[in-house]
C-alpha cells in the first residue's frame, strides 16, 4: 500500500533538490519533458474503456512505467492499493522525441453504489548514468473516477474541531460521488478571516472524511464559537456556519 499527500509535490521536491545540487557542484542537468491528456480521467455510468495520451516532448527518448491504483481515503492520506479491477495498456513504454504513446484504462468491475475511485502512476524511467549529468525524472499522478449507474451526487457536511491546540475543518462527503473543495476561508463572529493551510489535497471521496487545518493564532479562544465557512467546490460556491463539535 502507498500512502501520498501529492505525487506532484514528491515531483517538484525532486527537482528543486536537483537544481540545489547543480548550483553547489556545477552539474549539467538533464530532463525530459513529459506530458499527458486528460489530467483526469471520467468513466460514465457502464463505461469500461476510455484512453490517455502521453507524449514526449524532450530531444531524446524517454521510457515510462504505468501502473494503476484503487485510491481511497484513511484519516488524513490517500492510500493506493494494488488492485486487478483496473489495468493500462501497455504497462511500459518507450516514446520517441516528438512522439506519443495511447494508454488504455480498461475497468474490469464497474461501480455498485459508490463511485469508483483509481490513481495511475507514471513514472519516467531514468537513463543510463551520464558522468557530470544528474538526470531529473516524473512523476505523475492521474485521478480516474468511475460513476455508478444510480443517481449520484456529493454532500459534503462540514464541522469544526480542535486538537493538540489546533483548529480543523472536517468535512465527511455522504454522498456517493467524489468533491473537490478549493479556496476554503473563514471568519469568526468578529470579523477575523482564517484560511486553509495551502498543499493539502482538495479532493475528498465518497464517504471519506477530510481535515484541513486551519492557521490561528490563538486556538484555544476560538474553539467555542461558530464561522462562516466559504469555499468553492465543484458544484458552485459554498457559504455556510459552521460550528465546533468534540474533538475524537
Amino acid at each position: 500500500m502507498i500512502t501520498c499527500n501529492s505525487f506532484r509535490v514528491m515531483a517538484a521536491a525532486k527537482a528543486s533538490a536537483a537544481i540545489f545540487v547543480f548550483l553547489l557542484s556545477g552539474l549539467t542537468a538533464s530532463g525530459q519533458s513529459l506530458s499527458v491528456l486528460p489530467i483526469h480521467v471520467f468513466l460514465g455510468p457502464g463505461e469500461k474503456a476510455t484512453s490517455l495520451t502521453v507524449s514526449n516532448q524532450g530531444s531524446s527518448a524517454t521510457a515510462v512505467q504505468i501502473r494503476a491504483y484503487a485510491w481511497a481515503q484513511k484519516g488524513d492520506e490517500d492510500q493506493l492499493t494494488a488492485t486487478n479491477t483496473i489495468m493500462v495498456s501497455p504497462p511500459m513504454a518507450k516514446i520517441a522525441p516528438g512522439g506519443s504513446q495511447i494508454v488504455r484504462v480498461i475497468l474490469r468491475q464497474l461501480p455498485d453504489n459508490l463511485e469508483s475511485t483509481y490513481r495511475i502512476v507514471l513514472d519516467q524511467i531514468p537513463p543510463a548514468a551520464e558522468p557530470g549529468v544528474i538526470h531529473v525524472v516524473v512523476r505523475m499522478s492521474l485521478p480516474v473516477f468511475s460513476k455508478p449507474a444510480i443517481r449520484s451526487f456529493a454532500d459534503v457536511q462540514f464541522h469544526l474541531e480542535r486538537k493538540d491546540g489546533k483548529i480543523y475543518l472536517v468535512g465527511f462527503n455522504a454522498g456517493n460521488l467524489h468533491e473537490v473543495i478549493r479556496d476554503i476561508a473563514l471568519k469568526t463572529s468578529d470579523g477575523q478571516k482564517l484560511k486553509a493551510e495551502s498543499g493539502a489535497s482538495p479532493y475528498i471521496l465518497a464517504g471519506a472524511t477530510r481535515r484541513w487545518h486551519i492557521a490561528a493564532q490563538d486556538a484555544v479562544q476560538l474553539s467555542s464559537e461558530a464561522m462562516q465557512l466559504t469555499a468553492q467546490s465543484e458544484a458552485g460556491a459554498i457559504e455556510e456556519q459552521v460550528r465546533f463539535v468534540p474533538g475524537p
